[in-house]
């Protein structure tokens, strides 16, 4: 019976299709086409940093490193598509989401939360979170909630609800790498410098978080209790992935402190441990169906902060360089591979409506997240203290769009139906190649005509007498304007400084065997002329 079924098949038509395998690749070739592939993305590394320090060198600052490096690749995505390359060799470019979120996000993310400087994020750790969260929510639920008018309304094509929502999360997620170069080169207020880079670590964080909860949401059954739903997940996966990474931090920070190993002959398993420390936290999160990206984040925050101390000199210096260095060949190689990627991809550009009302609806919501924001947290603080508006302008031309957001939307390729994923990425890549090119492009100047770059002011006065770097509040009694909503933000900036004592007089002693770390931080990527502005005092 078994035979007779099997000739059937085999006999029916279109059985060769479904039975037969593919005919064998022969010996050696698909090692061949794989060191080809692999050539071809070093030549375009290679290429990239030397034409970035170029650029450097000549302070041009019209075409930033990251815009180079998308660039470089849409050229030779765009050569190798109209050109005869064969398929086995184009495999090797594509953006595969999964090679991207496993291997190439961590070490960046890592590396963002580990070279924060504490003192000025901390500083100004108020408001970070609101622009990274609270920003972050209120600009992806504009984006939505705008799209979703505009497809009822016959202006763009019509998503449904959640879609919407879920395209909002995904094109949130900010990555302002050219603003904060440009800050690194000519120099920038210390304030405004924390401002940028802080909300651009949470803010992924907090996107990625926003879009799975919404995918969540939409692959759940349809209920009156959805809204319910959606902010308990969110919850569960932010909490839950903060709380993931820190504990693996703590975890690390213990098992540095007392297994012994920073003598000369352990020192290479210290820093081979220590390395390994942030990736068991990043799929800790992902087994537990959490967001890996927030618990690496933590975990570089906590391991900095506690963990770094009890390494050996060499070994800290050893891995500050290797997370550097990692980070840099990471995020060059990132924007290459999304460029090619970009130039090869097929798209859908029949929905050009849908593409340019989007672009709008985030310009708008880019500014509803900082000016709202930036009003909450000036409440809240003195008059010496607030965010001018020109640093605010500064925070609204900084929202470029990268690497994260084009995965998010290559993730919803898989997770929406055709037609809708295909404008939802077509529309993300018009998106980030328009801020990356143009918009990176026109930085310097921006910055320059709005006066944020070259600061030498810097409000540098305000560390001074405060050895752990956190500004106590100063808040004027008897203050009528605002009432309610002030007191309540003035409580919340008091409780930062009570994590300071804390911090100080229970976690240092508990997680670290040093006690005084006033000299122990440095300031990773702060400008130059800031950073010894510090160490001047």
């Amino acid at each position: 019976m078994a035979v007779e079924l099997s000739m059937a098949l085999a006999a029916s038509p279109g059985a060769g299709l479904l039975l037969a395998p593919p005919p064998p690749a022969p010996p050696g070739k698909e090692q061949q086409v794989a060191g080809v592939g692999i050539l071809l993305q070093i030549s375009m590394l290679v290429l990239s940093f030397v034409l970035g320090h170029v650029l450097r060198r000549h302070r041009f600052y019209y075409l930033p490193e990251a815009s180079a490096s998308l660039l470089i690749g849409l050229v030779v995505g765009g050569l190798a598509n109209i050109s005869n390359t064969e398929t086995n060799t184009r495999t090797w470019f594509n953006f595969h989401e999964e090679f991207f979120f496993l291997f190439l996000l961590p070490p960046i993310i890592f590396q963002s939360g580990f070279s924060l400087s504490p003192k000025p994020f901390f500083a100004n750790f108020g408001a970070i979170v609101t622009f990274a969260i609270l920003g972050t929510f209120i600009a992806s639920v504009v984006t939505g909630m705008l799209v979703y008018l505009g497809g009822l309304t016959f202006l763009m094509y019509k998503l449904p609800l959640v879609e919407c929502l879920m395209f909002g999360a995904l094109i949130s997620a900010t990555d302002p790498v050219t603003v904060l170069s440009i800050f690194q080169e000519l120099g920038s207020d210390v304030n405004l410098y924390a401002l940028v880079f802080g909300e651009s670590v949470l803010n992924d964080a907090m996107a990625i978080s926003l879009y799975r909860t919404m995918s969540s949401v939409r692959s759940n059954a349809a209920g009156g209790e959805n809204i319910f739903m959606m902010i308990l997940q969110f919850l569960e996966i932010f909490v839950g992935s903060m709380s993931s990474g820190v504990g693996v931090g703590f975890i690390s920070s213990l098992l540095f402190k007392y297994a012994g190993l920073d003598i000369d002959n352990l020192q290479n398993l210290e820093s081979c441990l220590f390395v390994l420390f942030p990736y068991f936290s990043y799929m800790l999160a992902e087994g537990l169906g959490l967001s890996g990206i927030v618990s690496i984040l933590f975990t570089g925050m906590v391991m900095k902060h506690y963990t770094y101390s009890n390494l050996s000199d060499n070994s800290q210096r050893f891995v500050s360089s290797f997370f550097h260095l990692l980070s840099s060949l990471a995020e060059t190689f990132v924007f290459i591979y999304m460029g090619f990627d970009i130039a090869m991809e097929e798209h859908s550009w029949s929905h050009v409506g849908f593409i340019f009302f989007s672009i709008i609806f985030i310009i708008v919501a880019r500014a509803a997240n900082v000016f709202s924001c930036a009003y909450l947290v000036n409440v809240s603080r003195p008059e010496h203290r607030r965010i001018p508006l020109k640093h605010q302008k500064a925070l609204c031309f900084s929202g470029l769009r990268g690497a994260m957001a084009f995965a998010l939307a290559l993730q919803s390729v898989h997770e929406l139906p055709e037609g809708h994923g295909k404008t939802i990425l077509t529309t993300t890549t018009a998106i980030v190649v328009l801020t990356v090119l143009l918009i990176g492009g026109s930085t310097g100047t921006m910055l320059e005509a709005l006066d944020v770059i070259g600061d030498e002011n810097t409000s540098i006065e305000i560390y001074e007498d405060n050895n752990n770097g956190y500004i106590p509040p100063t808040y004027e009694e008897g203050t009528s304007s605002g009432g309610g909503l002030r007191m309540k933000l003035k409580e919340f900036h008091k409780s930062t400084t009570s994590f300071t004592a804390l911090d100080k007089n229970y976690l240092t002693p508990f997680f670290t065997s040093q006690t005084d770390d006033d000299d122990a931080e440095d300031f990773g990527d702060q400008p130059q002329n800031q950073r010894r502005g510090f160490y001047d005092q």
